[in-house]
């Protein structure tokens, strides 16, 4: 089944199915790294239903994004969401195994380069859709990072979200491909919890030297989400 939402009170709509990608925190939180400036190229590599390029063009309209999927049935959605909002040239998918990429962009394509990828390796879940969300059976973390440092121009920014217990895996390999790890964040439950995400991000050819903000804390110790999470929601203005 269908579904239509709003991102914020008469702002852009998304559309999720049921048997497809269904809208994750992880998602809203990415939304929140990139440092966005006007008329920037942006690539989603995975983009499911287009979900993470719409967060961004709420946050900033003048961004042109293309999203890579594999999902023909996702990119469906994803192209009908984007003439909802009168996005169709602004919000573009491309059904393709973004290990493709360089058959269809020339190097260095875009400013900046987002993803929220599989997070796991090993025995993957049954159900096309969800296998392809979270495990690595279809596209490793490197060549992912690796299309992301083809993409990117030099100096660009590559964003993403991962789990902490990957954390070492993603920084050697990031640094591998020229892609130098500058800011990372922690994602808390609540005040005091062990981090549950890390959200990264790394420049192409940036020069050593990884700043570590403080966590970004969802819930406050009464459950209620705190003032960064609604604004992140855009549920409440930025604190």
């Amino acid at each position: 089944m269908e579904h239509w939402e709003e991102l914020a009170p008469g702002g852009l709509r998304f559309v999720w199915d049921d048997a497809l990608f269904r809208p994750g925190t992880d998602s809203f939180l990415l939304s929140s790294v990139p440092r966005l400036k006007r008329n920037l190229r942006v690539c989603d590599l995975g983009s499911g239903t287009g979900l993470l390029g719409l967060l961004l063009l709420q946050r900033e309209p003048s961004l042109t994004v293309a999203g890579l999927e594999q999902s023909p049935a996702a990119v469906g959605l994803a192209e009908r969401c984007a003439a909802a909002n009168g996005l169709s040239g602004r919000l573009v998918s491309h059904c393709m195994d973004l290990r493709d990429a360089p058959k269809r962009f020339p190097a260095g394509s875009f400013d900046l380069v987002v993803t929220n990828p599989p997070y796991y390796a090993g025995v993957a879940p049954s159900g096309e859709a969800r296998r392809a969300a979270r495990h690595e059976s279809a596209c490793a973390l490197s060549e992912l990072v690796k299309t992301a440092a083809f993409l990117l121009r030099w100096g660009g920014a590559f964003c993403l979200v991962h789990k902490p217990e990957r954390l070492t895996d993603l920084l050697c390999i990031l640094r591998g491909f020229r892609c130098e790890p500058k800011r990372l964040r922690f994602v808390q439950e609540r005040p005091g919890a062990a981090p549950s995400l890390a959200l990264l991000e790394a420049r192409r050819g940036g020069n050593p030297g990884l700043s570590i903000d403080a966590p970004l804390v969802l819930r406050r110790p009464d459950g209620e989400p705190t003032p960064e999470l609604d604004a992140i929601y855009f549920r409440a203005p930025a604190p």
